[in-house]
């Protein structure tokens, strides 16, 4: 007994490890798996809607299915346009950079060969390839994600007819109330989370179109996604459009720094203030299962698996917090905020 109990924690991690590596080689299927799996939580509530007024499931799940493509399509436009346009101005930016350059050189004492060793457009080339390729490999996906979707969306009116044929009495009741809820908590923090990302874009856009920074549109898409990400993201969203406003504007330094002040104070408005108000305290989790969670799916699907890290690690939360032998695991990812403190 005593060798059993210092072997299962040893089990336990070899297993998830060994989970980790096949959800890393099985991420072609897994993860627009998972894809599907959230939006089912988004496009439910419309399905069952529609289901309820008599309309037939199919056209229900039809008219989801559009809203996607169109969706997938735009994204995947975007990401062509964008990347296009920036390599049409690309010659201008290089001029600036050079002149950057060359200023910090004689006012720094910097020898003439030291920016020699930089490859200044292949570093920016290779990054916006690299960026670009993630979101063209998420639309790419999009046929197995819709595949997924349809499936999950066609049984979701039909899911509480099955629990009752399923079970009985009150087992049934209580399955039923479980399942609801945590359908609903995963559905009202993926709304909510999509409605706060998407306010904070429109806020970057207008104060990137009032401040004349160039691709407004682009930095303000960014936004939106990266919002997605704690903490990191809203930094990473910042200091692109920054950078470009220091040289776009150069040598006159103040449109950067009042844009950086700008986003910063819409970014900790809308990350510290707003969202935490609507979310409520029950959705809150722990700096250091964010951080794993981060880490964790940014090892295993990269930028996807980093922008998904959140709304996944969110739903298991939920779902353990409404099962209760899953409880204690709900209470450890949360914050400890809502505990009493002893008298």
């Amino acid at each position: 007994m005593q060798d059993n109990r210092y072997l299962i924690p040893f089990l336990g991690i070899i297993t998830l490890v060994l989970v980790g590596f096949v959800l890393k080689a099985a991420q072609v299927v897994i993860l627009p798996l998972i894809i599907a799996w959230l939006l089912s939580y988004l496009f439910a509530p419309v399905v069952n809607f529609l289901a309820r007024h008599k309309v037939p499931t199919g056209v229900a799940v039809l008219a989801v299915l559009l809203i996607l493509i169109g969706f997938f399509y735009l994204i995947g436009y975007f990401v062509q346009t964008r990347v296009l346009g920036f390599i049409g101005q690309y010659d201008e930016y290089a001029v600036k950079l050079n002149q950057i350059a060359a200023d910090a050189m004689v006012r720094f004492n910097i020898p003439e060969t030291y920016f020699d060793e930089f490859d200044w457009a292949g570093k920016i080339g290779s990054g916006l390839v690299t960026l670009s390729g993630s979101f063209v490999s998420l639309v790419s996906n999009m046929g197995m994600i819709l595949i997924f979707l349809v499936f999950m969306l066609l049984g979701k009116p039909y899911s509480q007819r099955k629990i009752e044929q399923a079970f009985e009495g009150r087992r049934a009741e209580q399955i039923t109330e479980v399942t609801g809820s945590i359908a609903g908590q995963i559905s009202r923090y993926l709304s909510i989370k999509v409605a706060i990302s998407a306010v904070t874009a429109v806020l970057v856009y207008l104060v990137l179109l009032f401040m004349k920074v160039d691709f407004p549109v682009t930095w303000a898409v960014f936004t939106f996604l990266l919002n997605f990400i704690p903490t990191v993201g809203s930094v990473i969203a910042t200091v692109p459009p920054v950078l470009v406003a220091l040289v776009q504007f150069y040598p006159d330094f103040w449109p950067a720094v009042i844009v950086l002040i700008l986003l910063l104070l819409i970014q900790q408005t809308m990350g510290s203030f707003i969202e935490p108000k609507l979310m409520g305290d029950s959705l809150n989790l722990s700096p250091v299962v964010i951080l794993l969670s981060l880490i964790f799916w940014g090892w295993l699907w990269g930028i996807t698996g980093a922008l998904l890290s959140v709304p996944i690690a969110a739903a298991i939360k939920i779902v353990c917090e409404n099962i209760e032998a899953l409880k204690p695991i709900s209470v450890l990812m949360g914050t400890g905020k809502n505990i009493p403190q002893p008298s």
